[in-house]
Formats: structure tokens, sequence, C-alpha cells
């Protein structure tokens, strides 16, 4: 006759009350509520994340192209076809060519060195926002997702007490349904949280690094357009010295010449 509750016991014990989707029936509208506001914050985490990276890696990449063969052309306009329709930097040297021929065509005359100068800002600008877009929902989900979570454990902890309240009983079966359900919410929180944290300050630190090259860039652009083309950035000037100061190296005298004689 005492083998018959253990029987029953069994299948009892194979079962978990107090996993997620337990914790979720048991919390009704509010529970599944904040679940699927932290799904979504997740998702969007991470979609942004890739999107991102891959937005920062095709810049990264023009950049390289951009060192490696961009001011070995005689003119900004031919070198402007060695770089990408819809690029970053491709962007920046058409928009310096505009300004530059839109300069000509001023009725009120103003210093070409200010124009030039105001319109690679402007440029620059832009692509610095667009590099930004989708940063602030990162730092919104990593500042919000913890109180989302705290809010389901809020809940959970007032539906243990309503319990208690109402039975009398405050022993661990009855409050451990909710109470689990609330420490559920928190680690939930915590989990779309920090990765949303983690990704905003990597793509701020990577964004950092774009613009400080994207910068320069522009810099060498205006350098080169005032300078009618004789002002090139450092990296030319570095790898054209060795091939003037090749032929001056161990000078060789011709036998008829006035010191020998």
């Amino acid at each position: 006759m005492q083998a018959a509750p253990a029987a029953t016991a069994a299948p009892a014990a194979g079962d978990n009350p107090y996993g997620l989707f337990q914790a979720l029936h048991e919390g009704g509208v509010i529970s599944w509520s904040v679940f699927i506001i932290l799904v979504i914050f997740s998702i969007g985490t991470f979609y942004i994340l890739f999107t991102k990276w891959l937005q920062q890696q095709k810049i990264m990449n023009q950049g390289n192209k951009v060192r490696a063969n961009f001011w070995n052309s005689p003119n900004l306009r031919e070198a402007s076809t060695k770089l990408e329709a819809k690029s970053a930097y491709r962007s920046i040297v058409d928009d310096a060519l505009v300004a530059q021929d839109q300069h000509g065509k001023l009725t009120d005359p103003i210093d070409q060195h200010d124009w030039m100068a105001s319109s690679l800002a402007r440029s620059q600008g832009g692509i610095s926002n667009r590099l930004g877009e989708g940063l602030a929902f990162l730092a919104t989900v990593g500042s919000t997702a913890p109180f989302i979570g705290l809010f389901g454990t809020v809940i959970g902890i007032y539906r243990a007490l309503i319990k208690i309240g109402a039975s009398g009983d405050a022993s661990i079966t009855t409050v451990a349904g909710p109470v689990g359900e609330s420490l559920i919410m928190t680690a939930l929180g915590l989990v779309v949280a920090v990765p949303a944290v983690l990704a905003y300050n990597w793509l701020i630190r990577r964004n950092k690094s774009i613009v400080e090259d994207l910068a320069a860039f522009t810099n060498d652009v205006h350098g080169y357009i005032m300078s009618g083309g004789n002002v090139k950035p450092k990296m030319m000037a570095a790898s054209a010295a060795p091939a003037v100061k090749a032929p001056a190296a161990a000078p060789i005298k011709p036998a008829g010449d006035p010191v020998n004689r």
C-alpha cells in the first residue's frame, strides 16, 4: 500500500515546476510582456551589432585601399575612380571636387580655404552620423533592460506576498513559484543588458578609430587641393625618398674628369 504514493510521486519528480515557461505561465500577462520586450531587445542588439560590424569593416577595408594606391594617381579626379562608388572615402573626394567647382561660381567672394574646409567638414560629419546610427538603441537597451527585468522581479515578489496572505502559509512550496519567477526576470534583464553594453562600447571604440582615419584623409584631400597637388601625405614622401637618394650614392668620376688630371 505504500508503493502507490511512490509510483505517483516519481513522474512529478521528473518534471520541473519552476522552469522558465512555467514561471511565465504563472506570471500571466505581465510576465509574458516583460519576456517579449526583453527578447525584442536582445534580437535588436545582435542585429545592430552584426550590421554595424559589417559597415565598419567595409570602411576599414576601403581605408586600406586608399593607403595602398589612392595617392599614386596624377590627379584627384582620376584617383577617385579607384574607390568604390558608394564608399565613405569616395564621398569625401566627390564632395571636395564639387566644392572646388562651386567656389568659382560664388557671387559673394569667400576664401577658398574656408569654403573647402566647411564642405569637407560637412561631408565627414554626415559619415560620422551614419556610423552612429543604431548605437542609441544599444545604449537604451543596456540602461533599461535591467530595470525591465526588475519590474518582473517586483511583480513576482508581489504575487508571492499575495499567496502568503491569501493562504496564510509561508512555506517554500507556496512562495517558490513566484520568487523563482522574479529571479528569472532579473536574470533575463541582465542577460539582455550585458551584451548590449559590451557591443556599444566596442562599436564606439571602432567608430572613433574610423573617424580619426577619415579626418586624416579629409585633411590630406584639403591640403592637396589647396596646394594644387603639390602637398601629399607623408607616406608618399617617405616612399619616394629612397628613389631620390639612390642616384646620389657613391658617385663615380669619369676618367676625363679635370680633378684626376
